[in-house]
């Protein structure tokens, strides 16, 4: 007899403060995110993989480098195309790899993977994410640590779908803290910076209706150190955060590219981001980490149900 396993590999859950949370040995990544019984991020079924990105983490490069090529430390690099109905390297090399589990509780969790040399990328990077439910909500914390001979480039984004209890993102009111849109091509490579044009203007929280998100946007206003986007519906809010200073950027997604009406505006992908787009050409914030360096990032996600919610 054959044991079924699930698409996603192992599930790891911590349940503490009302919440329940399940993480997958496929790119270490969220599955589900659950408080007080209530789904706060469109995740995906235990027999089915992350689509369209749910919940994964981008490591080393976030969103996309135009033809998968750029020059680093002298040496030209062609990475796989991984979005080939663009010609696009997609989203980094970590987020199919098996991740392991360094250290778990009820409440918290660490996942780790060594990204190793391949096609188009010579580093070797110690990953780790840990996950830690509080009173507050779901903090995560990314880190990456240089543990080779050479230096190299380096960005991450995460990509959680945040949710309402909609039963299309129509329906939900967001918010959105962004000054500046930044404009992309028909491959979604950036050409430049823009002032936020009135379609996308939801500094004051409007409903979404009939507005594509497809777009990353800079400048965005903090408060403590921390920005904040929430999408809201009838007494519910879900909110994500980040720290401002480690994650200049943001991407939102409202999925209308997506095949198939399941997947199509189901949730909102917030994807908070320490480069733009296409950064290992253009450098624009793209962060070098030499032998023995660490970067570490942190961003959550909080949640108000029913009663309690805004």
């Amino acid at each position: 007899m054959v044991n079924e396993r699930a698409a996603s590999g192992q599930q790891w859950t911590l349940s503490a403060h009302g919440q329940e949370l399940v993480v997958v040995e496929s790119g270490g990544g969220i599955r589900t995110y659950r408080v007080d019984g209530q789904d706060v991020v469109s995740g995906f079924g235990t027999d089915a993989k992350a689509d369209a990105g749910r919940g994964q983490h981008l490591f080393p490069w976030p969103n996309r480098i135009r033809d998968g090529k750029y020059s680093f430390a002298g040496k030209n690099q062609q990475l796989a195309l991984t979005e080939p109905a663009r010609q696009n390297a997609s989203h980094g090399l970590s987020r199919w790899s098996t991740w392991h589990v360094v250290d778990q509780t009820d409440a918290r969790l660490v996942v780790a993977h060594s990204l190793l040399p391949q096609q188009g990328w010579d580093g070797l990077l110690d990953l780790t994410v840990t996950y830690e439910l509080t009173p507050d909500g779901l903090t995560v914390r990314p880190a990456a640590t240089n543990v080779g001979a050479v230096a190299v480039p380096f960005g991450y984004g995460a990509h959680p779908y945040l949710t309402a209890g909609e039963a299309s993102v129509d329906d939900l009111t967001l918010s959105l803290p962004v000054d500046t849109l930044i404009e992309v091509d028909d491959r979604l490579i950036p050409t430049g910076r823009a002032a936020l044009p009135q379609e996308f203007d939801f500094r004051a929280a409007r409903r979404i209706d009939a507005t594509k998100f497809d777009h990353a946007f800079t400048d965005l206003r903090s408060e403590g150190g921390r920005w904040i986007v929430q999408v809201e519906r009838g007494g519910r809010a879900t909110r994500l955060w980040a720290d401002a200073e480690t994650f200049p950027y943001v991407q939102v997604f409202t999925g209308d590219s997506l095949p198939g009406d399941k997947n199509r505006r189901s949730g909102v992908a917030v994807e908070p981001m320490t480069c733009p787009a296409n950064a290992f050409v253009t450098g624009e914030a793209l962060l070098v980490l030499e032998p023995g360096q660490q970067w570490a990032g942190q961003w959550g996600i909080t949640a108000h149900i029913g009663e309690r919610g805004e």
